[in-house]
């Protein structure tokens, strides 16, 4: 038997140009929302203050996408290897990019051309991508005067003088057909999903205020955009109040000498709000969240630390991670999912609070707050939800609070004249409760009003009269109460405008 030996011997070497296919697997783990996240990515590193995205339609069929910013844009020296496959970019301290892979693999993961427009401070640029008609990695120089026309077209943004326009063309993943129904059904999915998804992963960059992010649909026909959605914060940790009096808690371990923090938080059991209920399931959203530089890469799962469990649902831990801490953490080229090393589980292990709460403790304090909240439920009065003319923090905690009867309407709570001086008026059949507006002054005490104003009347008056609008008839009982309620109340409205008028 020969000797093994530890180094592998050569010989020479020889120059592998990759084969112009290889643009075809890249981003195959890309799906929409994840490639689009990625090229706003690129927008905030370009500091854009707003960021649109922009279906394109043409007869009736959707016929390409744009994702437009207001940054500083790319440099003429730098427009080819932000074109070029795995090229070097500068990133910076706080830049969302990692592997120089971006944008390329996240637009051919969706599109077969991808053409890239930018105007810096004093140049324009222009280059595009096609996939399927090139031999080579050559790429097209687009004309500086087209490139300067796309650049001025009417985008739904604040003009900042520079920035870049992504066109993709091509979309592979666009009905094939101009069917109203079924282009309309894809749109709002679609935009859905996105807006969502954006709203999740960027989440603590648009509670800073630090970019907007929109969706709009252009007819080309008619050269005219429709409204613009934008992408609202959907925090993983929003919730109005803890569901254990001694979280959120921070749990800290050391790795190399490196603080590795862990933000331990416990949601308030059955919780209806959309930062709980996130998509794929608040089951499979248990667990950690991986943040870099403000960013949400993962959001759920527990790589190790403990298994999976419907009890421990509302478990959820917050970690800030940092490329200093080489071989812990890797995330995938999309962005979607970060790796922990093998030592991670023991790290979490070893975490601790500075009252010495572990991360054993912290696994048990959960689940018992999750037994706890399903024994609650189960003693409260089921209740028909909240609707228009909430505050939304409201709905959220009545939310969280009680059992609401799944398939019912909501009771609204609307503003409008009543005859005579009674204070509401109950209509069932409308699923309204009705606040005579001749009060409205005087409730809010010279505020302006909205449709969300007067919060705390409203939560009082819904907690009081909910129960009458269940069941298919009003008893003698609820007549009675009612009659009773509206008495007091009435007198207690007329007194605050007599109170209002004297001041």
């Amino acid at each position: 038997m020969s000797r093994w030996r530890a180094e592998v011997p050569t010989s020479g070497s020889v120059s592998l140009p990759p084969d112009p296919h290889a643009l075809d697997g890249l981003g195959r783990n890309h799906s929409i929302e994840t490639a689009l996240a990625d090229l706003v990515d690129n927008s905030i590193d370009a500091e854009a203050s707003d960021v649109l995205i922009r279906f394109m339609q043409r007869g009736g069929r959707l016929c390409g996408l744009y994702v437009v910013d207001n940054g500083r844009g790319i440099r003429a020296d730098r427009v080819d290897a932000a074109m070029t496959v795995g090229g070097l970019a500068e990133y910076g301290a706080d830049s969302l990019g990692k592997f120089g892979l971006g944008m390329k693999a996240a637009s051919f993961s969706q599109a077969r051309s991808l053409t890239v427009l930018s105007r810096t401070a004093d140049t324009i640029v222009g280059r595009r991508w096609r996939i399927g008609d090139r031999k080579d990695f050559r790429c097209d120089v687009v004309p500086e005067d087209f490139a300067a026309e796309e650049l001025d077209r009417r985008w739904n943004i604040k003009s900042s003088g520079t920035g870049t326009v992504i066109r993709w063309d091509d979309v592979t993943g666009f009905p094939a057909t101009g069917d109203p129904t079924r282009v309309q059904g894809f749109l709002t999915a679609t935009m859905t999903k996105i807006l969502n998804h954006l709203g999740l992963v960027m989440h603590r960059l648009l509670m800073e205020g630090r970019v907007r992010i929109g969706i709009d649909v252009e007819d080309t026909d008619q050269a005219m955009a429709g409204p613009r959605f934008d992408a609202t914060p959907l925090d993983p940790f929003g919730y109005h109040k803890s569901g254990h009096l001694a979280y959120p808690k921070r749990l800290t371990a050391f790795a190399d000498g490196y603080p590795i923090h862990f933000d331990c938080h416990i949601w308030p059991g059955r919780s209806k709000v959309h930062q709980f209920q996130l998509a794929g399931g608040v089951v499979e959203r248990q667990g950690l969240y991986f943040y870099r530089r403000k960013r949400l890469l993962h959001a759920g799962g527990w790589d190790g630390v403990t298994v999976p469990d419907p009890r421990m649902q509302l478990a959820r831990v917050a970690i800030d991670i940092d490329d200093e801490i080489v071989g812990l953490f890797r995330m995938n080229p999309e962005k979607s999912r970060v790796i922990v090393g093998p030592e991670f589980a023991h790290l979490a292990e070893a975490a601790r609070a500075e009252d010495g709460t572990t991360m054993t403790d912290y696994l048990r304090d959960a689940e018992a707050a999750y037994r706890k909240s399903r024994e609650r439920s189960r003693n409260r009065r089921r209740m028909i939800p909240p609707g228009r003319g909430f505050e939304p923090a409201v709905r959220g905690t009545i939310a969280d609070e009680v059992p609401l009867i799944e398939g019912e309407s909501p009771i609204d709570i609307r503003w409008r004249r009543i005859e005579g001086m009674a204070l509401f008026a109950i209509d069932r059949v409308a699923r309204t409760l009705w606040l005579n507006d001749r009060y409205r002054s005087a409730v809010l005490g010279g505020r302006r009003g909205g449709l969300n104003d007067a919060p705390l009347v409203k939560a009082l008056l819904y907690l009081l009269v909910e129960d009458v609008f269940q069941g298919e008839y009003l008893g003698a009982k609820d007549k009675d109460n009612i009659a009773l309620w509206q008495e007091v109340l009435t007198t207690a409205a007329r007194c605050e405008v007599a109170r209002s008028d004297k001041e």
